[in-house]
């Protein structure tokens, strides 16, 4: 007998129109397109120009329902994964409610950079196998230029905008463990201060640099922290579900770095064509990074029916994770 799990029926995505290439950069930093292509596989990102955190979400999480074939009223929870809205309060998703019209949708927000949308993802298979709701839309929105440091050659070069979501139904089929975890003694390897830090009612005065209120990334560390947990917690999934890496079909990782990838497959020893990557057109974007590759390979026929997935994301916290799932 099947369980009842959640089972993704639609994608969506939404990136900027305004392209910024290598070459953009280079006037900003002392770099070059041929030493970021060697050191990232980036060649170019699109960055937010009248779009928000919250629009982009607004219009993946349309496009998602479309695809899907699901009314916004239908639908009983709205997450969007973001650390980057333009917002505080009301959350973004209570922002995408109102654009979509989902006047039943249960709405809040989940922060946990590059590893959120995955987070997000085993949030909504919990709902969904529970019984207490039965469609949930998930979104990974993010603005990562309004948090970059354009003057950080480190840093610069890496990231750009978008969204990405999923519309996920109850259904049966197989459920999966998934497996995550995080480490906070080593968050100071990637951090962003916030711009609400001050009490207005005190007269305490903290002393930081500009530099802080903008991402701070510890390259190397990040870098040897992803190559090493993230085929670990493959490795763990695969094995909590009794299932063997030849029976995968795509491993959909976090779009962090070209290396980072090639890093993980060769651990892994599996072949780097299974390991599909769009980050040359993107960049990092965050937690929108897996949901907008997921989007990509359903829209042009590379995702089978049957087909098995593992999902893994993995960033600031340090918090990492992976989700097995089986296309329907």
């Amino acid at each position: 007998m099947e369980d009842m799990v959640g089972i993704v029926k639609g994608t969506g995505s939404y990136v900027p129109s305004r392209i910024l290439e290598n070459e953009d950069i280079a006037k900003l930093v002392d770099t070059s397109d041929a030493w970021i292509r060697e050191r990232t596989g980036v060649e170019r990102r699109h960055i937010i120009e009248n779009e928000t955190t919250v629009s982009m979400a607004c219009e993946a999480g349309k496009r998602a329902l479309e695809d899907a074939g699901v009314l916004p009223e239908e639908v009983d929870l709205i997450l969007v994964s973001t650390i980057s809205s333009e917002v505080i309060l009301p959350c973004a998703a209570c922002e995408v409610q109102k654009y979509l019209g989902a006047f039943r949708a249960t709405c809040f927000d989940l922060s946990a950079a590059c590893t959120g949308f995955v987070l997000a993802y085993n949030t909504a298979q919990a709902y969904l196998k529970s019984g207490i709701y039965q469609t949930v839309l998930i979104i990974g929105s993010e603005s990562m230029s309004n948090l970059t440091n354009w003057t950080d050659r480190g840093t610069c070069i890496l990231f750009g905008d978008g969204a990405g979501a999923a519309v996920i139904q109850a259904g049966e089929g197989t459920f999966y463990t998934p497996a995550t975890h995080s480490e906070g003694t080593k968050g100071e390897a990637l951090t962003c201060r916030s711009r609400h830090d001050e009490s207005r009612l005190s007269d305490a005065i903290r002393q930081y640099p500009k530099e802080a209120y903008q991402m701070q990334m510890d390259g190397r560390a990040v870098f040897q922290f992803a190559v090493k947990k993230v085929p670990d917690v493959i490795r763990e999934v695969l094995e909590k579900n009794e299932v063997g890496k030849e029976e995968v079909d795509w491993y959909i990782l976090h779009q962090a770095n070209q290396r980072i990838v090639e890093g993980v497959a060769k651990r892994l020893k599996e072949p780097l064509g299974k390991f599909p990557m769009n980050l040359m057109e993107y960049g990092n974007t965050s937690s929108a990074s897996i949901p907008i590759l997921l989007d990509e390979l359903k829209k042009d026929g590379r995702l089978k029916r049957g087909q098995k997935v593992i999902l893994a994301g993995f960033g600031a916290g340090f918090t990492w994770g992976a989700s097995l799932l089986e296309w329907k």
